[in-house]
């Protein structure tokens, strides 16, 4: 099992008259923990795509390049790529790019984007959410898969017989898809026999598993073998020393985040019953001591039929830089080898 963590590079606590400042620092601190996560033998960290003030992930390819030079064997990947508002052949082509400056460590985790900015941004109709990415992840595979192309489509000008470079390192660049309840995204990325990106960000994990027994029957169906079909699982996440400090730390900003998504989306506020119900056995936060997360970990794993990955979210919960440095210290000298 892989074991990574997930960042949107979230500026949202950061309040100074400074603003520029406050990036600059931002970023500076989200660079200092891939290298934490690097040194401390982690296998993955990616970086979100969001359009939105509180987020500075609208470029993920170039946060990850700057993170490449400064790592040695983590894998960089994006924690979504909103593709639908994408061009297939630019992204590939960033994509492929950092695979050489990592010398064959990137991957793309390819999505519809849980936000919507991105579409009238990039000149997109919402209404056109789901044939948009159909469209664009086709063009994206074969893209992959081959060095020269003809493909047309409706959302895009129609290439013809033309070549596309750089070519990775790997010789299959891998693409995840990164789902969320939608049993149609599910059936899609089994039918294509792409692994599987699950975010699971509330609710309790287990009833994910008819979706995941969905992905499973649709690419075996499909005929891809059974070692193909990884699945992973993106939940929010945090190591403290003990279960109280780490339930303690991640609460008030995990709680002013989503009270704050909630009311853009007509939810109630978070509560604390609410949460200490999501830090429980079967809730969706992998969240407390080393023991705690690794015993979750591998519960959800069984619940979900086997977990070939997981990435901790941790730094949209206000916790300060040290506290953070030293959660993916825990995660890898003691969660890490529980899991092996």
């Amino acid at each position: 099992m892989e074991i990574g963590i997930d960042s949107f590079a979230a500026a949202m606590f950061n309040d100074t008259p400074d603003k520029a400042a406050r990036n600059v620092n931002v970023m500076a601190q989200l660079l200092e923990r891939i290298e934490q996560a690097d040194q401390a033998g982690l296998d993955v960290f990616g970086i979100g795509e969001h359009h939105r003030k509180e987020f500075l992930d609208s470029a993920p390819a170039m946060i990850l390049a700057a993170a490449a030079a400064r790592t040695k064997h983590i894998r960089l990947t994006s924690a979504v790529t909103v593709l639908s508002a994408a061009d297939p052949v630019r992204v590939f082509q960033n994509f492929a790019t950092l695979d050489l400056i990592s010398n064959g460590r990137a991957e793309i985790v390819a999505g519809r984007g849980s936000f919507v900015e991105a579409y009238p941004l990039f000149g997109y109709k919402l209404e056109d959410y789901d044939p948009l990415f159909a469209e664009k992840l086709d063009m994206l595979i074969k893209i992959r898969d081959n060095e020269t192309i003809t493909w047309s489509g409706k959302y895009r000008a129609p290439l013809h017989n033309q070549s596309i470079y750089p070519r990775p390192v790997q010789s299959s660049l891998p693409i995840w898809l990164g789902v969320g309840g939608t049993p149609q995204s599910f059936i899609r990325a089994g039918v294509l026999g792409l692994p599987l990106m699950v975010a699971i960000i509330g609710g309790e994990t287990h009833r994910f598993r008819p979706l995941i027994d969905l992905y499973k029957e649709a690419g075996a169906k499909a005929g891809h073998p059974e070692d193909r079909l990884k699945v992973g699982l993106h939940s929010l996440g945090y190591v403290g020393s003990t279960s109280q400090e780490a339930t303690n730390d991640f609460f008030p900003g995990y709680a002013e985040v989503f009270t704050k998504i909630g009311r853009e989306r007509g939810w109630a506020p978070v509560t604390r019953a609410q949460y200490d119900a999501q830090t429980g056995p079967t809730g969706a936060l992998i969240v407390g001591s080393p023991d705690e997360v690794a015993e979750k970990i591998l519960r959800h794993s069984e619940a979900l039929g086997g977990v070939s990955r997981v990435t901790f979210q941790m730094d949209n919960a206000a916790l300060p830089q040290e506290k953070i440095l030293k959660s993916i210290g825990l995660i890898g000298e003691r969660v890490i080898p529980q899991l092996r």
